[in-house]
């Protein structure tokens, strides 16, 4: 693995403001915590397992602790299962020495992240009954996985791995034998389950594979080469030109045709399809090294394309008044991870430009900081990039009000649950630490604030104007800060590889750039990064400083402000690291008077120092170990 700068590539989809809707063109890609997995399926093609793996190899990001199929065909050898521990590629070399049969034209493959039972290959999916005939591969938990094995083991049934899942195909397996349906043995199946599933089905002596969809993302569409699915669009990109997304209670038979059912096991029309805006060659690593330093580099031209749709609509607040949403007195953001911080840059950008307070809520402590009664004259605005975060879906369903989705999923979960939709149509992106989202729901957000002080005349429109042109100039200091900070991060990387901690300061508007810079430092090279304000080293942390600890010291404005607690730090050993406008910065990537959403292009310099050091430990920077990318669909 090297770490070496590359250009810019673009990406990326549609922009869309307003209810969600039910057909268009589409960008690919609470009980209990969602099972992060990736699931697929097909019937029709002739090299089955062949176009599995593929396809598991492009949902890796969603799990890599363990792989499988199981293929059948149009002979009498019945299920052929093959399953590996490790990634995806342990699956490709075990089908290279034991392939299955000639002919094998319908399957399901799975890649798992293990959240029930160990990394095992017994644990493995697909799952299957005590005759081996019935498989079924699951994405989700089923809650009272332990109350059905009792029951289905006091009946006889024999069961080999500590994995949930694996009740379902023996649930399936007795209704199976009572009604020679698989889609009735499915569909009862699920009748006796509670939690979230996307499954799909499949038996030997069956010409058909079944799926059934319950909080959990699964997307259907039809090619020249049959019929597939997926729990991620990103695994059918190049195979086929639109999807059809399957809602909790949803029942589909891919056989000669593809056949919808309801909750009731009556036929029902297909759910409508949306065309893919995505090609095949944007899940593609291309020239680079890996996806993260890909979806760094893509950073300029995504938000450049953003732009593009979004500012003609800034200035007179269409963008706003196209929501639909009446001026709200206070505003609660709902978010997790990376989508928190930005949160946290769109919070303070509405409340510096039109006055709205304006708080950001951990969507998974909701429910312990909302008290029953506070969601008067609130609007929620809920942030993910992949719209299926089970911790915002969660959060949601306590909330009264209207909720606006800022999300690169215009066709998910969350989107569906929302009055009102904005886009960010930053493209798939495969790393599991964000980046080029991150930027995106900064950018989609600051034009969101500029529209609404433009639509409620809380700014003058001049003053709207200058904020509009600081937001068109970003895809040009993004791809400065991209060219600028790369070879320095080449440089620091060996050198800090051995700290064994880091910390992030900054002041103000910094504050969530700097907490996003740690994250990305944790989650790929698993070193300990702590975020704190200027102010309060001296008031214990500096006691943690020796000689060498590297600060990152991020400009948020005002560089002499940042002076002392540099000098201080310096003075007590810190490798003081400086991200700012000055030409003796470390990473000079700021430049002129920091805007309403403060020092964005800093987040460049921090995702490129994460990855470099990361690669310098020889870490893998798109598969952190213990981390899944969240949930995702369309």
């Amino acid at each position: 693995m090297r770490c070496s700068p590359a250009a810019p590539e673009r990406c990326g989809t549609p922009h869309r403001c307003g209810p969600p809707p039910r057909t268009g063109r589409l960008s690919p890609g609470s009980s209990s915590e969602v099972e992060v997995c990736g699931i697929v399926a097909c019937r029709g093609r002739v090299q089955a397992a062949e176009f599995l793996a593929g396809a598991l190899s492009r949902l890796e990001y969603r799990g890599y602790d363990s792989a499988g199929i199981a293929v059948t065909g149009t002979g009498p050898e019945g299920l052929t299962v093959v399953r590996a521990v490790g990634r995806v590629a342990s699956l490709q070399e075990r089908l290279a020495v034991l392939p299955p049969p000639a002919g094998s034209c319908l399957g399901i493959g799975h890649t798992r992240w293990a959240t029930h039972g160990s990394v095992s290959e017994s644990n493995a999916h697909p799952h299957r009954d005590c005759s081996g005939a019935i498989a079924v591969v699951h994405n989700g938990i089923i809650d009272n996985a332990d109350e059905l094995v009792a029951e289905l083991r006091g009946r006889g049934h024999l069961f080999t791995s500590d994995v949930d899942s694996e009740v379902v195909a023996h649930l399936v397996e007795e209704h199976f034998a009572g009604t020679g349906s698989l889609a009735a043995a499915t569909l009862a199946a699920t009748r006796r389950l509670r939690g979230t599933w996307a499954l799909a089905v499949t038996a030997g002596n069956s010409r058909d594979v079944v799926l059934a969809s319950h909080r959990s993302p699964l997307v259907v569409g039809s090619g020249p080469d049959g019929h597939v699915a997926a729990s991620d669009v990103t695994a059918l990109l190049g195979t086929v030109a639109a999807v059809s997304v399957l809602q909790d209670g949803d029942v589909v038979v891919l056989g000669d045709t593809v056949t919808w059912l309801d909750a009731d096991g009556a036929e029902v029309p297909p759910r409508e399809s949306v065309r893919l805006g995505w090609a095949a060659d944007d899940v593609e690593r291309g020239a680079y090294d890996d996806f993260m330093e890909k979806e760094i580099a893509e950073q300029p031209a995504v938000v450049g394309r953003l732009l593009e749709r979004l500012l003609p609509e800034v200035a007179d607040g269409r963008l706003w008044s196209r929501t639909g949403l009446a001026a709200p007195a206070r505003l609660r953001f709902l978010a997790c991870g990376s989508s928190r911080h930005a949160a946290e840059v769109v919070a303070r950008t509405f409340g510096l430009l039109g006055g709205v307070p304006a708080e950001v809520v951990v969507a998974s402590e909701h429910d312990e900081l909302v008290a029953p009664g506070s969601q008067d004259g609130v609007l929620t605005v809920a942030i993910s990039q992949s719209g299926e975060t089970s911790d915002v879906l969660h959060a949601l369903d306590a909330v009264r009000g209207p909720v606006l989705a800022i999300t690169n999923r215009p066709h998910s979960s969350l989107a569906r649950r929302s009055d009102a939709v904005l886009e960010t149509g930053a493209g798939p992106e495969i790393g599991v630490a964000a980046t080029k989202t991150f930027t995106a729901q900064v950018v989609a957000g600051a034009a969101l604030a500029i529209a609404h002080a433009a639509a409620t005349r809380s700014l003058s429109r001049r003053a709207v104007a200058q904020h509009g042109l600081q937001l068109g100039s970003l895809p040009g200091r993004l791809a400065a800060a991209h060219t600028t900070s790369f070879p320095v991060a080449v440089a620091l990387a060996e050198e800090l590889a051995g700290a064994r901690s880091f910390f992030f300061v900054s002041r103000g508007a910094g504050l969530p750039y700097a907490a996003e810079g740690a994250l990305k430092l944790k989650e790929i090279t698993y070193r300990n990064a702590e975020v704190l304000p200027a102010g309060e080293f001296k008031h214990g942390p500096i006691a943690l400083i020796e000689q060498g600890t590297p600060v990152l010291l991020l400009e948020s404005g005002d560089p002499a402000r940042l002076a002392g607690a540099a000098a201080e730090l310096a003075a007590r050993g810190a490798r003081v690291i400086r991200v700012g406008s000055g030409r003796t910065d470390t990473f000079p990537v700021l430049s002129g008077p920091a805007p309403a959403w403060g020092p964005l292009e800093s987040v460049v310099a921090l995702q490129h120092l994460a990855r470099c050091i990361a690669v310098a430990l020889g870490r893998d920077a798109d598969k952190p170990r213990n981390l899944a990318k969240s949930v995702t669909v369309l």
